[in-house]
């Protein structure tokens, strides 16, 4: 059976752990209501992208 022979330090543990976070998405401001939306994306409360209305409100 495989059994560590030593405990692994503090170190080397966290070392291995800094992989392991969260990303947070790219948030920008919409250009025509100001609201805060996913970065390439049709703002959901306006309904625009790139000053143009793509969505009819």
């Amino acid at each position: 059976m495989a059994v560590p022979q030593r405990r692994t330090s503090k170190t080397r543990r966290d070392k291995r752990r800094t992989h392991f976070k969260l990303v947070v998405p790219g948030m920008v401001k919409c250009d025509s209501c100001g609201e805060l939306k996913l970065a390439h994306r049709v703002c959901k409360v306006c309904g625009s992208y790139k000053k143009r209305e793509i969505i009819k409100q």
